[in-house]
């Protein structure tokens, strides 16, 4: 079996919920709810994401990751799986705002100014998180050059939005592969 179908087993074994009502980060109501972190926080889920995702990435990017945190255990999972296959790839965070103490910034990890990147989401609704993302990101200087999202449930939305950024964007799975609408 694949990584990628793996991982789809994986979430809809653990992290799929289909219990709601459940309010959404955009504030939108829906029946069905993916827990990403049921599978992104467990070790053997937390392989298979990297893995998945790893297979998908652009071997440009040199560095992962997006907005705390839905993407922190998805960027450490992929540069982990990255890491075991020889690649020096890394990962980072970009923090929901700036602090002022410590370095300060919002920008968390081994990536510098320049680097080719790929914003990482685990599910997605309207792409406020990865938009946010994006902005900040190419504040920091650095140049997203792909996005990839665990489960898109967007209708299109966040791919359109990418595509007007430039952004190549890629979810590995949509509500049907799920089994849900």
């Amino acid at each position: 079996m694949s990584p990628r179908d793996a991982l789809l087993e994986h979430l809809k074994e653990h992290a799929l919920r289909t219990d709601g009502p459940f309010t959404l980060r955009s504030g939108q109501v829906a029946d069905w709810y993916l827990d990403a972190r049921q599978t992104t926080f467990d070790g053997f889920g937390g392989h298979l994401v990297g893995a998945a995702v790893y297979e998908a990435l652009n071997p440009d990017v040199v560095a992962v990751g997006g907005l705390t945190m839905g993407a922190d255990p998805i960027a450490m999972a992929t540069a982990m799986v990255g890491a075991a296959a020889g690649s020096t790839l890394t990962a980072f965070s970009i923090r929901k705002e700036a602090k002022q103490h410590g370095t300060g910034g919002r920008l968390v990890g081994p990536v510098v100014a320049g680097s080719p990147v790929c914003l990482l989401e685990d599910t997605s609704t309207t792409g406020g998180a990865f938009f946010e993302a994006h902005d900040a990101a190419v504040e920091e200087g650095l140049q997203p050059i792909q996005a990839i999202c665990l489960v898109d449930r967007s209708d299109g939305a966040v791919a359109a939005g990418m595509a007007d950024r430039g952004i190549p964007y890629q979810p590995l799975f949509v509500p049907a592969d799920l089994g849900v609408a």
